[in-house]
């Protein structure tokens, strides 16, 4: 309705009954009324299209879950069967060390102890002066409990001397001699009955020797003798040596 006069507002107002001023509030009323449907099913579906992308949202999410909780149990599983794998490799990489080990500790074995026969051949031949008669191999000596202490690898004997040989693959480290005269201390403190009252030298030998090490092992009074070939030969002694005597 537009602006009226005063006059116009009088005589529309002279106009009104009851009837039309009912029939007014009603179609208000229903106008509001359809208002708050149209409302309430617009709202009604901005619930519905909330609801749907709620749903899609976590559907996908608990794909994605799915799918990430597939991806680590396969890598897992994976991990599992490399860690198997690996394992195996390491037992069998170990036997076959442990084997070579064997074998290569058997061949160490078996050299020393044919270098040991090689020198021990005719020993006692290298020292005239001595009149050695007897040879002896692999001598044990223990104390007075009976308890093995140390072994000589070459007794060499006659009536009233003796001498303990140490053989070794290769004679390379003065501990080596070090460890020999620890040895004659044993041997002297817990003499077997061959032993008895008898002069006791020493020498070392290998089937390869370091000079530096003759050089002390003389120092030391000790002989040093070398394998050459099938046979062993004495080192020559320096100038004024004067061997040990335990």
């Amino acid at each position: 309705m537009g602006q009226m006069t005063a006059e116009q507002a009088a005589e529309w107002g002279k106009s009104l009954s009851f009837e039309k001023v009912w029939a007014m509030f009603a179609e208000t009323d229903r106008k509001m009324a359809e208002s708050r449907a149209e409302a309430d099913r617009k709202m009604a579906e901005t619930e519905r299209k909330i609801a749907e992308s709620r749903a899609e949202t976590e559907r996908r999410m608990a794909e994605s879950r799915a799918e990430a909780e597939r991806k680590m149990a396969e890598s897992r599983a994976e991990a599992e069967r490399g860690k198997t794998k690996l394992d195996r490799v390491m037992e069998e990489t170990g036997r076959i060390v442990a084997e070579l080990s064997k074998n290569v500790g058997g061949l160490n074995q078996s050299l020393g102890g044919l270098i040991e026969t090689l020198i021990a051949a005719r020993l006692w031949e290298k020292f005239p002066e001595y009149g050695f008669v007897c040879s002896f191999q692999r001598v044990r000596i223990y104390d007075e409990a009976k308890r093995a202490r140390t072994e000589i690898a070459i007794l060499l004997s006659n009536t009233d001397k003796a001498m303990a040989v140490e053989v070794k693959r290769e004679l390379n480290d003065k501990r080596d001699v070090d460890d020999h005269l620890k040895r004659m201390e044993i041997i002297r403190a817990y003499p077997p009955m061959m032993l008895v009252n008898k002069q006791l030298f020493g020498a070392v030998a290998g089937g390869v020797v370091s000079p530096n090490v003759a050089r002390y092992a003389y120092e030391t009074g000790f002989y040093v003798l070398e394998l050459t070939g099938e046979s062993v030969s004495l080192i020559p002694p320096p100038d004024g040596f004067k061997p040990g005597m335990w």
